[in-house]
């Protein structure tokens, strides 16, 4: 929809009118499959040349109209949904690697990402390496290898809150002829758009700020539309090659879009990540009200972060742009704002953790991101659970860390919830002190 402003694009750019009854909603397509108009249609269908659709795994129209939204907002040129944000970041590497292929990453990743890295992608053969967040381009570069499929990024990486320069990888990709793949959740197309910066590909976990309520799992994928897949041919020979019976090769038919198109009819139609079209009609309603939404909660996680800062429970804040010298970074590639995770490294490590957390009366203790509501959870023990001490330091986890998204409730009743929880980690504190110290006072009485 172009020439429409961002505000009207996620409430109409894709939506299509219900033909029998008119709904200005788009409906539930709650069905498996299509009936064929004929011996004929059904032929045409299977083989691809016919834009009516076949079967509900890959094209069911409730979903067509979220990954068209998504992808407009994003600047893209086509979408796909599929099943969870997991889905989506393994759906999108198959599309363009196989086994013995090598990805590029930035080593600042969601947890839930690196474990799916290093165990069932590697398993299916994939070779991953990871660069510094901070590597420079010729870096960058120089990494890239004949096998190289795919360069691996988020945005704003979770749950520290750095931030990935877009542009730099951007032009990575235009100079080595690899695409830009970015994981653009926490962000969301409204604070920023990859496409704009050289992303050939771009990911949602829609369970998040897209679908805003918490009441969905879902995941998108989109293809940009800017990354030259024939001067790529080397690299992706399966966009290349010719289909059976005769068809043109993706990349001839499809041209700008051929990414999108063999991800829809055969990635994910052979993998079938299915989202049902009910969860989806949720998504569409989260999507319509997403410029409102994170206006309130990028305003409410920058009060959140300067009310924490002082706190003496606090050591450190983690929030995009502040005391990371990513300031300049943050202000060219997020100008509307760096997203609502604030992180906090509690000075008493795990145990004020513990009493933070327990002491939450408003604020949910749960692993989620993206809820309207506010919701808080200890890394350490649970997301980053599985890692050493040592794996743990290295990604910047430390014992006190607290993941918290902030929700769009009143801003002052979120910071007195988590100032409250605060002074109790004070209160603990300072009784722990006072037992040791009568404890040592004894000792030295009757050594």
């Amino acid at each position: 929809m172009s020439g429409l402003g961002f505000e009207t694009r996620q409430v109409h750019a894709g939506a299509i009118v219900d033909a029998e009854a008119g709904a200005r909603v788009t409906p539930i397509y709650q069905s498996a499959g299509y009936v064929f108009d004929s011996f004929d249609d059904g032929v045409e269908r299977f083989a691809g040349r016919s834009a009516r659709r076949a079967y509900s795994r890959n094209d069911n129209p409730t979903n067509v109209v979220a990954a068209r939204r998504i992808a407009d907002l994003e600047g893209g040129v086509d979408g796909v949904l599929v099943a969870s944000g997991q889905a989506a970041i393994a759906m999108a590497l198959s599309a363009l690697a196989q086994a013995g292929d090598h990805i590029l990453t930035t080593d600042r990743l969601y947890e839930g990402t690196r474990e799916m890295i290093r165990g069932a992608l590697r398993r299916q053969g994939l070779e991953f390496e990871a660069l510094p967040i901070d590597a420079d381009e010729d870096a960058w570069v120089a990494a890239v290898r004949p096998s190289t499929r795919a360069i691996y990024a988020e945005s704003i990486a979770n749950p520290l809150g750095e931030v990935v320069d877009l542009a730099l990888l951007g032009r990575v990709s235009a100079r080595t002829g690899v695409p830009l793949v970015v994981d653009n959740t926490v962000a969301t197309p409204y604070l920023c758009r990859p496409v704009e910066h050289g992303a050939a590909v771009v990911i949602h976990s829609t369970s998040k700020w897209l679908g805003g309520h918490g009441s969905v799992i879902g995941g998108a994928i989109v293809d940009g539309g800017g990354f030259d897949w024939t001067a790529a041919a080397a690299r992706f020979p399966h966009l290349h090659e010719p289909r059976p019976h005769g068809a043109p090769s993706f990349a001839e038919r499809f041209g700008a879009a051929a990414y999108s198109a063999y991800l829809r009819s055969v990635v994910v139609l052979e993998h079938g990540p299915t989202v049902p079209p009910s969860s989806t009609f949720l998504l569409l309603h989260g999507i319509e009200t997403l410029s409102l939404r994170m206006e309130r909660h990028v305003a409410n996680a920058v009060a959140v972060a300067d009310a924490l800062q002082d706190h003496p429970a606090v050591a450190r804040v983690h929030y995009p742009g502040r005391a990371d010298g990513q300031a300049e970074r943050v202000a060219r590639l997020l100008p509307d704002g760096a997203g609502s995770i604030v992180s906090i490294d509690l000075a008493g490590g795990r145990d004020a953790a513990r009493t933070f957390l327990d002491g939450l009366r408003l604020v949910s203790q749960m692993t989620h991101i993206g809820d309207v509501r506010t919701l808080a959870i200890h890394t350490g023990s649970t997301i980053h659970g599985k890692l050493d001490d040592a794996e743990r330091a290295g990604l910047g986890i430390t014992e006190g860390l607290v993941r918290i998204s902030v929700g769009i409730e009143l801003v002052d009743d979120i910071v007195a919830d988590l100032e409250q929880a605060l002074d109790a980690v004070l209160a603990a504190g300072e009784r722990t002190a006072t037992r040791r110290s009568a404890a040592a006072q004894l000792e030295a009485v009757h050594p």
